[in-house]
């Protein structure tokens, strides 16, 4: 008579074996047994997507614990609880066990590396390019650290030679960081019913200025007319009449009075050419 089998005994998992019958029920619950058994089985395993999601359900209080840490700047607890669990589920994808590695020690920092990314990349108003967007931080820190150390806030040649950059470098990363956060036309100015809108204390452009450039830069160029065609341009641009009620004024044809009215403007244009 055959021997019965005996039950329960625990089915090792070898990477090699491909008909390996992943039995859920026989591995431990902690998160690093479930690692570990997912590291075991082979790439294209059947069972393996399965602990796959197991895993990253079970670490995935860590991803949110992190996630905390970088909540109250700005950004919702939901898309950074998101953003944490990506990058839970690159250090799943990426760990080696065979490496001796502990995975919180490998999973941490490309948690935290992808949440710093994410402020990096989304939270801009205004994109900048990414060496200024590391500039900015590089000169918050340096901000911090000369505070404390020189005991008054710190200039820009300070920070320039602490970060051993340029003036010029530091200024245009104070000038870059300004698109960080930027503040609606909207936004309300004042209290009470006198409130007014920002957009509304805003300037536009004004025509206006450029008229009366126009004008002091036309007085010395009617200069150079003779007083006949100063007498034709002033009877037609400021009184408004025709050419044939000029010439009947003046005493000449109205064909005479277009060609020096038309004389005139050219003179004009070349006083002004350079200007306007």
């Amino acid at each position: 008579m055959t021997a019965p089998t005996k039950v329960g005994q625990r089915t090792t998992m070898a990477s090699t074996t491909e008909d390996i019958t992943l039995d859920a029920s026989t591995l431990a619950d902690s998160a690093t047994e479930l690692l570990q058994a997912m590291a075991a089985l082979p790439a294209h395993h059947p069972s393996r997507a399965a602990l796959r999601d197991k895993v990253i359900e079970a670490w995935l209080p860590l991803a949110q614990h992190l996630a905390n840490r970088y909540s109250g700047r700005g950004e919702p607890t939901d898309d950074l609880t998101q953003t944490a669990a990506v990058g839970l589920i690159k250090a799943v994808d990426k760990f080696d066990p065979s490496r001796g590695v502990d995975f919180a020690g490998y999973a941490i920092p490309t948690i935290i590396g992808e949440l710093k990314r994410h402020f990096r990349d989304r939270t801009w108003d205004i994109r900048v390019p990414r060496r200024l967007q590391e500039l900015r931080l590089s000169i918050s820190e340096a901000n911090s650290s000369l505070l404390q150390t020189l005991g008054r806030s710190p200039t820009v040649a300070d920070i320039a030679a602490h970060l051993k950059l340029t003036e010029e470098e530091v200024l245009e990363g104070l000038e870059g960081a300004r698109a960080y956060n930027a503040v609606s036309l909207s936004t309300p100015t004042g209290d009470g019913e006198r409130a007014t809108e920002l957009g509304d204390l805003l300037g536009g452009e004004d025509g206006e200025f450029e008229l009366a450039e126009l004008r002091v830069a036309l007085g010395p160029a009617l200069a150079t007319l003779d007083e006949r065609e100063q007498k034709i341009l002033t009877l037609r641009f400021y009184g408004n009449m025709t050419q044939s009620q000029i010439a009947e004024q003046i005493g000449v044809s109205q064909m005479h009075v277009s060609r020096l009215l038309a004389r005139a403007l050219t003179k004009l244009r070349g006083q002004l050419g350079d200007t306007y």
